[in-house]
């Protein structure tokens, strides 16, 4: 008999798919905290050299892209691959994808970027749809939210710990090493799920072809063949208009991609039947909605790197660095180089292309650090690597569940639990007070004559968390209680749109960042948008919160 089934506790499968997960995370959270860094690194210190605009452009696309694929990976796992070979697919391509990027070359860095944003799409959904099937068995049914949570808890775990070795990777010995590392991790992880795979059998149930089931020939000739023709026609709109619609040609690809996949979208919710349409409706809605809540959670990726690095002050005293363990500090020695003008402001080291305005300059971190705070010509500074605050986001989760759970639940047994769709709202007045605490941060100084105390920082990802938490699994949670059976795959698939959109525009309002004088106006732009999409979900509490007590029987 297979000892998958611990009976006082959880089965292995858990544990199984804890770990894997865990080591993905780790590869994937180390690869996308540095990528932004890695673009605007000069060419002397090993990056690419890329202006801010280039670099936020492509990692907006890089995130779009990721939350894209798991909709066609799922599918496939679904009706022909089965999980478990989808998830070795995935982690495979994923492990190459990250190994790749420490070589060097352009080409090899956007090839590595598409491996594992397909090696994501096979991996990411499919061990969660896992770990659900093996907890459908009856006697496994009343521990699935704990099993969740513990799952959870495994993303964070490796979210947490990655930028401290990508920290000390890339500032003792490169970026190749810290990228390496990523790959290290997911073949780590797929190891682990290979040893204890006999543990998750039972879970690997493929889901035949339904009469009502939309065949994927179908899904492609509707969905997503309409959508690369209009990609296509979007990379090259600017040859015809002179210009690109959406600043760059990747913003006029995704987003003229967008619009048949919407557009199909609108369509169901159209041609469904009167039971179903409630629920459907429900659904788009509340994702239109939320996209705002996805914008500012990537920001993580662009402007909040921005602001770590360039407008924080990350010194470190000397009495200090003897007590942090290992070389994960970042090193600048006062010492002038031939930059590149960035704008009025600002200058940064030399870029790839060689062919803007070239001066003699410090680097970019002391442009803005009282000359007081200078060390002696020649000299080098001792600064917290920009990549260790996402490390707050996963500590302030691990902190922030048990609280908002054990508030939650002291509220249910009050019967003053709020509805879900008034969660909802709160959490987007919550991410946009996150926008607010950075735009008081911008306005309560002189950006280009000082540097902002990392509590600002801190404090806008403690204050966001609270809205993740809120917002982020009630999402999937949605699409499972209000979608039509049929349309569970499809309406999933929605949500991963919105999220790509997200980190899409994200990437797109990045590209803007130097163009913003005041920096404070760009966090206030976010926040308000977060008031106006929460200000729409209250007026959609009732109908929602009756279309949820519909479809459940419960708020």
């Amino acid at each position: 008999m297979a000892n998958t089934e611990v009976k006082k506790g959880h089965p292995r499968a858990l544990y199984v798919l804890f770990f894997t997960e865990m080591w993905e995370r780790f590869g994937y959270y180390l690869m996308v905290g540095i990528f932004f860094l890695y673009l605007v690194d000069s060419l002397l210190h090993g990056g690419k050299g890329y202006d801010t605009s280039t670099a936020a452009d492509i990692v907006g696309s890089y995130i779009a892209l990721v939350y894209l694929t798991p909709f066609m990976g799922g599918l496939l796992a679904d009706r022909y691959l089965g999980y478990r070979r989808a998830i070795i697919l995935g982690g495979v391509l994923m492990a190459c994808g990250y190994f790749g990027l420490a070589l060097p070359g352009n080409t090899a860095m956007f090839v590595s970027c598409g491996l594992v944003i397909v090696g994501n799409g096979f991996f990411k959904p499919n061990i969660s749809t896992l770990l659900g099937n093996i907890y459908n068995k009856e006697e496994l049914k009343p521990k699935k939210d704990v099993a969740y949570n513990i799952f959870y808890m495994g993303i964070n775990i490796g979210a947490f710990f990655c930028n401290f070795v990508a920290a000390y990777l890339r500032n003792k010995y490169g970026w190749g090493y810290a990228f390496a590392a990523a790959g290290v991790g997911m073949l780590i992880g797929l190891t682990w799920f290979i040893s204890g795979i006999k543990h998750i059998k039972e879970g690997d149930i493929k889901k035949p072809i339904q009469k009502e089931d939309m065949p994927l020939s179908k899904i492609f000739l509707y969905v997503f063949g309409p959508a690369i023709l209009a990609g296509i026609l979007g990379w090259n709109l600017h040859s015809v208009i002179g210009h690109p619609l959406f600043k760059t040609v990747t913003n006029d690809a995704f987003f003229l991609a967008c619009l048949p996949i919407i557009i199909f979208y609108i369509s169901i919710y159209l041609k469904s039947s009167k039971e179903d349409k409630r629920g459907v409706g429900a659904l788009l809605s509340f994702f239109a909605v939320s996209i705002v809540f996805w914008v500012i959670y990537n920001q993580n990726s662009t402007a909040l790197t921005i602001w770590a690095d360039q407008y924080t002050n990350r010194n470190i005293s000397q009495a200090a660095v003897k007590y942090i363990p290992g070389d994960m500090l970042q090193h600048d020695t006062l010492k002038k180089y031939s930059v590149t003008k960035i704008d009025s402001h600002f200058v940064a080291v030399l870029d790839a292309k060689g062919n803007t305005q070239q001066v003699q300059d410090y680097p970019s971190y002391f442009q803005n650090l009282p000359k007081d705070e200078w060390p002696k010509e020649g000299e080098a500074v001792s600064l917290v690597s920009p990549e260790l605050f996402q490390s707050a986001n996963p500590i302030f989760i691990v902190i922030f569940t048990p609280i908002i759970l054990g508030l939650f639940g002291f509220l249910r047994r009050k019967g003053k639990e709020p509805h879900t769709p008034t969660k909802i709202g709160m959490g987007m007045i919550i991410a946009g007070l996150s926008s607010l605490t950075m735009y008081i941060a911008a306005k309560s100084m002189d950006v280009y004559a000082d540097k902002a105390n990392m509590v600002w920082l801190l404090s806008t990802y403690g204050i966001f968390t609270v809205a993740e938490l809120l917002i982020s699994p009630i999402g999937l949670s949605m699409v499972s209680k209000l979608a039509p059976a049929r349309l569970t795959a499809l309406m999933m698939g929605a949500w991963f749109l919105i999220v790509s959109m997200g980190g899409k525009i994200s990437g797109m309002m990045g590209s803007y960042w130097d163009e913003f004088d005041n920096k404070g106006n760009y966090f206030g732009i976010l926040f308000i948008l977060a008031l106006v999409s929460a200000t729409i979900m209250f007026f959609m509490v009732k109908w929602l919160s009756s279309v949820v007590r519909e479809k459940t029987g419960s708020n």
